[in-house]
C-alpha cells in the first residue's frame, strides 16, 4: 500500500509539473512552437485563425475582448510518442442576433457531419452508446440561458460553437477540439 501512495505522489507532481510549464509557455507573449525530429512537438499562441478553428468567422464580427484578457483566441497543441492534443478557440462578438448567428453555424458545422444541439440536452444520457464510442454526445455541455450551444463531428476532432445575447449584440465562441492516440 505506501508504494502506491508514493506512486500517486509522484503522478501528481508530475502532473503539476507538466501543467505549470504549459501554463507558463501560455503566458509568454507571441507564438512559442517547436518542432522535434522524432515527430514530437509543441505550439503555444495567443492567435487563432478561421483556419485553426475551421469555421468560417460571421460577416461583420470583430474579435471580443475580454476586460481581463488582452487576447481574443488561443491556440495550443501538443503532440508526440503517437498521441496528442490540439485546442483553436476563437471569441468574437456581432450585431447580428442570437439566432440569425445561431442558424449560420448550424449551417456552417454541418460539414463536419450532423449537428448536435446541446442547446437543452436530454438530463438521461445514452446509455447505448458505449464510453468508447467515436459518436459525439452533448455529455455534460450546455448552453447559457439565452444562448445557444452546437456540436459537429467525432469525439477525437469536435468543433462547437456557443452562442449568447451580449447587450443588443451576440457574443460567440468557436473552438476545435482534437486528441488522439495510437490506442
Amino acid at each position: 500500500m505506501p508504494n502506491r501512495l508514493i506512486g500517486l505522489s509522484r503522478f501528481n507532481i508530475a502532473s503539476l509539473l507538466v501543467a505549470s510549464v504549459v501554463i507558463a509557455l501560455f503566458l509568454v507573449p507571441g507564438i512559442a512552437q517547436a518542432q522535434e525530429p522524432d515527430g514530437a512537438g509543441a505550439v503555444i499562441s495567443a492567435k487563432a485563425s478561421e483556419r485553426d478553428v475551421g469555421l468560417p468567422i460571421y460577416p461583420g464580427s470583430k474579435p471580443r475582448q475580454e476586460k481581463d484578457s488582452n487576447s481574443s483566441s488561443a491556440n495550443l497543441g501538443l503532440w508526440g510518442g503517437g498521441s496528442g492534443f490540439k485546442l483553436a478557440v476563437l471569441k468574437m462578438e456581432s450585431g447580428d442576433s442570437v439566432e440569425k448567428i445561431s442558424n449560420f453555424y448550424r449551417k456552417a458545422l454541418s460539414k463536419y457531419g450532423p449537428v448536435l444541439d446541446c442547446t437543452s440536452p436530454p438530463a438521461a444520457s445514452d446509455k447505448s452508446v458505449k464510453d468508447d464510442s467515436r459518436k459525439l454526445t452533448c455529455g455534460d455541455d450546455k448552453a447559457d440561458r439565452g444562448g445557444y450551444l452546437f456540436k459537429s463531428g467525432t469525439k477525437e476532432k469536435q468543433h462547437m460553437v456557443a452562442i449568447e445575447p451580449n447587450g443588443k449584440g451576440t457574443t460567440y465562441t468557436l473552438l476545435n477540439l482534437s486528441a488522439w492516440s495510437e490506442k
